[in-house]
This record gives structure tokens, sequence and C-alpha cells, in this order.
């Protein structure tokens, strides 16, 4: 019972983790090196994120930059910064690309805030499989008579205290990065 409790935890805390990630990919008044670390790059045909290429760098309030570890790549990093969904115009100076993130809108902010709201809502649904799945391994060694009635019930309950600290965290996160959106 202990190492399905464990495991479920686990399962959750990779929930977050991915939660995290995809939060940081979404875009806010704030310059992120998230936004783009990820982004692939056609660089002597192979696809390389950013993040391989060169660092990132933040330059208050709105610059991002990223300097290339060869300077050849400056140019397809610029094209992959281009040909994103952020709408960015890069510019290339020597072996760093440059760009600026314009303010956003009202719109844009709402936009964001209900895809940030999508996110979670689909961690949520795997988070609920889970929990699911969990349940029906407790009920699984309930009928093969491992788990008393008693012991049966205070894992579903466990469970269940799991998954609501989980959503509660997953809240938490969306709220912080819609308050962010806003700034």
């Amino acid at each position: 019972m202990e190492l399905l409790l464990t495991t479920f935890e686990n399962r959750t805390k990779d929930f977050l983790s991915v939660l995290r990630t995809e939060l940081g990919g979404i875009r806010t008044n704030r310059p992120n090196a998230q936004l783009v670390e990820d982004l692939k790059v056609d660089y002597f045909g192979q696809l390389l994120p950013v993040k391989q290429l060169g660092s990132i760098g933040i330059n208050p309030p709105r610059e991002v930059v990223v300097t290339a570890w060869d300077r050849n790549a400056a140019a397809a990093i610029a094209k992959a910064v281009q040909n994103s969904s952020l709408g960015i115009t890069p510019t290339v100076d020597g072996g760093a690309v440059r760009f600026q993130l314009p303010p956003l809108t009202a719109e844009r902010r709402e936009e964001l805030a209900k895809l940030a709201k999508a996110i979670a809502e689909k961690i949520r649904i795997r988070l609920r499989g889970a929990r699911d799945e969990a349940n029906k391994e407790v009920a699984a060694l309930f009928d093969a008579k491992e788990l008393s009635e008693d012991q049966k019930f205070k894992a579903k309950k466990q469970v269940q205290e799991i998954t609501d600290a989980t959503n509660q965290a997953i809240e938490d996160l969306v709220a912080k990065k819609i308050t962010e959106i806003h700034e």
C-alpha cells in the first residue's frame, strides 16, 4: 500500500513539474528565458533547442539576448525566433540575437490567461485519471485480500488527500501566472 501511495505522489509531482514548464513558456509582460530556450533551430540539418546553441540573457525592461556560442548559429536562431508563435522580429548583432518584447494588449492578456487555465485543466484531467488508477489498484488489492476494509478506506482517503493538495498547488501556480500576465 505504501508503494502505491508513493508512486501516486511521485506522479502528482511530475504533473506539477510539467505544469510549471508549460506555464513558463507562456509570455508575461516581463521577459523570461523560457520563452525561447526550447525553440527548435535548424542548425546544420539538425533541430536543436536554442539553449543548446547559446546563452540566453535578459536586459530589463523587455529585451532578450541570445548569445550564440558559434557565430554562424546566430542567423538560424533569429530565423527560429521570427518563425515562432511569439510574433517578434529579432535583430542579429554579430554573434548575438536581440529582440524586444512589445507590451501586451488587454486582449492578448486575456488570451494568455485562458491558455494558462486550459493547460491547468489538461493537467487536472491527467491527475483525475491517475487518481482513478490508484483507486482501482487499491480495490484490486482489497479484492485479492491483501488489504482489510479499513486499510482500503484509509488508502482511498490518502489518495484523495494527495489529489486535493495537488489540485491546490495547480490553482496556486495558475493564479500566480495570471497575476504575472496582468502586471
